[in-house]
């Protein structure tokens, strides 16, 4: 068909859409962005995922049972951010037993990657990282199903079949296209349109996206659910992983692709898919202001960079003035950056370890705590020297590595009337990830490899097996032993310091969960100027600027869910009221 063709196709359906609203096979409830009640509750950024988690809780499943099917539905319903082909972090409160599991399902570089893989580019350079991106190269080894098979096989009472069972149905029924959803297409039709199988998906035959109110199908994602529900083994042998590497090693290219540069090709095989494993992790812990607060270990380093920037700010007095409190956490999240650039990376990788037990102690907190007012806000820091704190090991961990992690990701979390708890983050980074969708199985694959450093000698730098360093930071909060908070975010590095501003609103400035989580976010990751949301600028930024800050506005920073534990069962569920379209909430009996 010609483009010209094309246009006048899109145009006339367009205008069908908007003289006949197509409604959803699926019907979609309305987005209610907290909610508080007992039994059980759930927050994620869509009604229908927030909506099949809750009724898994309404009919006896527990928590965990809950996250899964609810991360199904998100993998169809936001493709572009997460789903089966990518990976994730999940923290879960076993209640039952009174202890945090973490579960890592980060994906892994081919046995094929060097590390020299990605030199060629510059990841600061927009137009270099999305070359990098584009194809087969930036693809790693998908953990997603072996993380839900992983929490399912410890914690689970139901099949995973069962469970993927609503995703299934929307993939088949459809769903109603909404406006971030079309914005997503529409930011990424050049590279859709580039492979075969994302563009017969995504894009209408003029090659844009599809309208808003238009219906959304993806049968080949309800028929890849139906055989890994069956036996998560089919994802990872047989057809599909064989499917999966021939789509990395021979990126499904259109024939009339005008991508100005070559398409890069990776070299994933059947082996590298047959030999993932999950992996059960310790979780990070420290105390905040008589909280404890776990959070997950490297090759996260969202629980090494918040633990040390809280601990940073714990030697603080927490009644002082606001725009001191905001100073406080612009400048320890500096620290903290400073210190993860250097040290954290995947610790079966990184020589001699990942100083953890240093990066976390309240000696080396102490040791960087007078920097916060001595180093000026437009200072580069740089890394202190955790190795006396870390009890054994010594100095190293090589280069200060960079900071350019995509803003893309999705959070859920979720809660059961027994008092169990997930909070989990999975990725297939950038929006869209690598642009392939595999032919024949509906899901789009990651563009993760591209988290690893594109240099080499630090500890993120690339290597064969490898998980490379995230910012997830799946976080849980406990106040004298029981859960009194679980939350959240996506956003690339930036999810660390969403994170950790939530936490900040909540416990130094008192404030309740929607508030926290809706109030004006900055976020400072070692750099002269730091990001900040239009309504951040106008409440707090001429006090600061005062204090010599410098800002860049942007339009949003995260995109969090959390839950509140109010005590007696109750329990508040929150989501964003209005970032990326705003998020849904919901309880099994509202109160």
């Amino acid at each position: 068909m010609s483009r010209i063709a094309g246009l006048v196709l899109t145009a006339v359906l367009m205008a069908l859409v908007a003289a006949f609203p197509a409604e959803a096979q699926v019907p979609e409830p309305p987005k209610t962005p907290t909610a508080e009640g007992t039994g059980g509750s759930a927050a994620t950024i869509d009604p229908l995922a927030t909506q099949t988690a809750v009724k898994v809780l309404r009919s006896g499943g527990n928590a965990v049972d809950a996250a899964v099917a609810a991360a199904g539905v998100l993998g169809v319903t936001e493709p572009f951010s997460c789903g089966i082909g990518g990976g994730g972090f999940m923290v879960i409160y076993d209640a039952k037993h009174r202890r945090v599991d973490t579960i890592d399902s980060r994906e892994t570089a081919p046995q094929g990657l060097t590390e020299d893989a990605f030199a060629q580019w510059d990841s600061s350079n927009l137009a270099q990282f999305t070359e990098a991106r584009a194809g087969g190269l930036s693809v790693g080894v998908p953990g997603t199903v072996r993380g839900w098979e992983t929490a399912l096989k410890r914690y689970g009472t139901r099949r995973l079949s069962s469970l993927l069972r609503p995703a299934e149905k929307i993939g088949r029924k459809g769903f109603t296209i909404d406006a971030t959803f079309n914005q997503q297409v529409s930011d990424n039709a050049n590279l859709f349109d580039d492979f075969t199988p994302s563009r017969e998906l995504y894009l209408t035959p003029a090659q844009t996206a599809k309208p808003v109110g238009a219906v959304q199908r993806n049968p080949d994602m309800a028929r890849t659910y139906q055989r890994i529900g069956r036996d998560p083994d089919n994802f990872y042998e047989g057809r599909i992983a064989r499917d999966i590497s021939q789509a990395v090693q021979h990126p499904p290219v259109a024939p009339d692709s005008d991508r100005p540069h070559p398409i890069h090709a990776g070299s994933m095989t059947p082996g590298d898919l047959a030999r993932y494993r999950a992996i059960r992790r310790d979780p990070t812990k420290i105390g905040y202001r008589g909280l404890d607060i776990y959070g997950m270990a490297p090759p996260s380093s969202g629980g090494s960079t918040i633990g040390e920037a809280l601990n940073i700010m714990e030697g603080f007095p927490r009644t002082e003035a606001r725009t001191d409190k905001l100073h406080q956490y612009l400048q320890a999240s500096k620290l903290a950056y400073a210190d993860r650039g250097k040290y954290v990376g995947d610790p079966a990788y990184v020589k001699p370890s990942v100083p953890l037990r240093g990066l976390l102690s309240d000696g080396f907190a102490a040791e960087r705590r007078p920097l916060v007012d001595s180093t000026s806000p437009t200072a580069v820091a740089t890394p202190g020297d955790p190795w006396p704190y870390n009890g054994h090991g010594h100095g190293g961990n090589g280069k200060v590595s960079s900071d350019d992690e995509g803003p893309s990701t999705t959070h859920l979390t979720v809660a059961d009337r027994w008092g169990n708890v997930v909070t989990y983050t999975f990725t297939i980074e950038q929006i869209g990830g690598s642009g392939i969708t595999v032919p024949g199985r509906g899901f789009l694959l990651n563009n993760e490899l591209t988290d690893f450093n594109f240099t080499t000698g630090t500890a993120n730098s690339p290597a064969p097996g490898k998980r490379p360093r995230s910012s997830m930071a799946p976080t849980l909060v406990f106040d004298h032993g029981h859960p009194a908070l679980a939350l959240g975010s996506p956003g690339g590095s930036t999810i660390i310091t969403t994170v950790l501003q939530i936490l900040v609103n909540k416990i130094d400035f008192g404030m309740s969960l929607p508030d926290a989580l809706a109030a004006p976010r900055a976020s400072q990751r070692n750099s002269a100027t730091s990001d900040a949301e239009p309504a951040f600028l106008a409440q707090d930024g001429p006090a600061l600027q005062a204090r010599g800050h410098v800002f860049k506005q942007v339009d949003y920073i995260g995109v969090a869910t959390g839950i509140a534990f109010l005590g007696r069962g109750r329990q508040q569920a929150a989501a964003e009221p209005t970032r990326r379209g705003g998020g849904s909430a919901m309880v099994v009996k509202p109160r």
